[in-house]
C-alpha cells in the first residue's frame, strides 16, 4: 500500500466499464457456453489497455485492470476453481425485495441460476491468475506512463461462500476456511507479481440485509468475525502493507434502509491483517459515517481509502465537494492526511454489463476526484 507524504493520492475500488463485445463474451461464459479462450484473452487484453490509458488520463494515481476479463467481482472463481456446479437461488437484498420497483435488470443475472458448492473446492486454473497479472502489467508498460502504484482485486472467502451456496461442507465455517486455503494461492500470485492485493468483502456489511436479513444482529456480527479470521488465515504469508480491504453495503441503487451501521462492525474490521480499508463514504446512506471514526480511530499504521465518488449515479461530483469530503475524512486518520487516499464507494461495473454510470461519465467522475484531491492537498498539506 502506497500513501504520500506530499499529497492525497487517488484510486478507485476495482471494476470499470467493459466494451459491449467483451460483455457479450462474458455473458456466454456466465451461461456456461463455450468461448474461445484465445479470443477472450485478446478482447480482455485490448480492453485492459484501454482502461489503463483512461485511468492515467483521468489522473488516477493507483490503478488496476478494471476486472476486464471477469464475469463479476466474485463469481469469476467458478471459471478457475473446481467444486462448483448445478444452481441455487440466492436471496435478494431486503430493501429490493420490499421495493422491487427500484431493481434494474442486469445483462448477467447473478442472483439466480448461479452455481453452488457441490464438492471439495480446489484452485485448478492458477494460469488464469498469472495471465491476468501479466496482461495488466503489459498494459501498464505499453501506456508509457508509470502510475504511483498498481493493485489487483480478488474475492474474499466470505463473499464467495455466501454467493455460491454450500451443498457439500458440513458447516459454513468449514466451507469458508476451505475457500480461504485455496484462494490464498491466487492472493499470493498477485502479490508475487508486485501488485497490491485488494480483497473485495461486501460480505462484511452487505450480507446483513441479504443472507442474514432475518437473523439477529449478533448472529451477523459473529459471521463477520469468522470471515475476518478466514481472511487472516488466507493472508498468513503476505505482509499486511501489501493488502487493502474493501467493504461495502452493495453497489445497488435502492433505499439501503436496512444497511448495518458502520459502528456495529468497524471494531471487527480492524482485526483484519491489512494495510488499508477501502470504505464507502460518499453516498447518501453512508456519507455521515466519517463521524464514526472519531470514536473508533483507525489502528496505527493503517491507511484509509475514503469513498468520495458515488458509483450509482450519473451526477458528476463537484471537485469542491470531493475536497470537502476528504477534509472531513481526515478526522478518521487522526488528522494526518498522509494516511488518506481518495477513492470511489464501489466498482463501476461489478458484474459485466451491470454499470449504472454511463462509461463516458465514469471518466468525468474520476477526473473530478483528482481535481478535488488537488484542492484538498493544497488545504491539508
Amino acid at each position: 500500500m502506497k500513501g504520500s507524504d506530499t499529497r492525497i493520492l487517488t484510486t478507485h475500488t476495482g471494476s470499470l466499464p467493459r466494451p459491449e463485445g467483451l460483455v457479450d463474451m462474458l455473458a456466454q461464459v456466465a451461461q456456461g457456453s463455450s468461448v474461445d479462450e484465445t479470443a477472450l484473452e485478446a478482447a480482455s487484453g485490448e480492453a485492459t489497455r484501454a482502461v489503463v490509458a483512461s485511468q492515467l488520463s483521468s489522473g488516477v494515481d493507483v490503478i488496476n485492470n478494471g476486472e476486464q476479463s471477469r464475469v463479476s467481482f466474485s463469481t469469476y472463481v467458478v471459471q478457475r476453481m473446481a467444486g462448483f456446479g448445478g444452481s441455487w437461488q440466492r436471496r435478494g437484498h431486503r430493501d429490493q425485495n420490499e421495493f422491487p420497483g427500484v431493481v434494474r435488470p442486469r445483462r448477467i443475472q447473478l442472483t439466480r441460476d448461479i452455481p453452488a458448492c457441490i464438492g471439495p473446492v480446489s484452485y485448478q486454473r492458477l494460469d488464469l491468475v498469472e495471465s491476468e497479472c501479466r496482461q495488466f502489467l503489459d498494459a501498464v508498460n505499453a501506456a508509457g506512463e508509470k502510475p504511483e502504484d498498481q493493485f489487483m482485486t480478488a474475492a474474499s472467502p466470505g463473499i464467495v461462500a455466501l454467493t455460491l451456496g454450500n451443498r457439500y461442507y458440513d458447516t459454513h465455517e468449514e466451507y469458508v476456511f476451505a475457500l480461504a486455503g485455496e484462494l490464498r494461492k491466487e492472493y499470493e500470485i498477485i502479490v508475487a507479481n508486485g501488485l497490491t492485493l485488494q480483497l473485495d468483502c461486501p460480505d462484511l456489511a452487505m450480507e446483513r440485509h441479504v443472507s442474514y436479513q432475518d437473523e439477529p444482529l449478533s448472529a451477523f456480527q459473529e459471521v463477520v468475525a469468522l470471515h475476518i479470521r478466514a481472511i487472516n488465515h488466507a493472508l498468513s504469508n503476505i505482509p499486511r502493507d501489501r493488502v487493502r480491504l474493501h467493504v461495502c453495503w452493495g453497489n445497488s441503487e435502492g433505499p439501503h434502509i436496512y444497511d448495518v451501521p458502520l459502528e456495529e462492525i468497524l471494531d471487527t474490521l480492524y482485526e483484519a491483517n491489512v494495510g488499508a480499508l477501502v470504505m464507502e463514504m460518499a453516498n447518501p446512506r453512508h456519507g455521515h459515517e466519517h463521524r464514526v471514526y472519531r470514536d473508533r480511530p483507525l489502528p496505527h499504521g493503517m491507511l484509509l481509502v475514503s469513498g468520495v465518488i458515488d458509483t450509482k449515479t450519473n451526477y458528476v461530483e463537484h471537485p469542491r465537494l470531493v475536497a470537502d469530503r476528504l477534509i472531513q475524512a481526515v478526522a478518521a486518520v487522526d488528522g494526518d492526511p498522509t494516511r488518506l487516499l481518495a477513492g470511489t464507494d464501489c466498482g463501476f461495473d461489478t458484474s459485466a454489463g451491470s454499470n449504472r454510470v454511463v462509461p463516458e461519465v465514469v471518466w468525468l467522475k474520476l477526473k473530478a476526484m483528482r481535481e478535488g484531491a488537488e484542492i484538498a492537498t493544497r488545504e491539508l498539506f
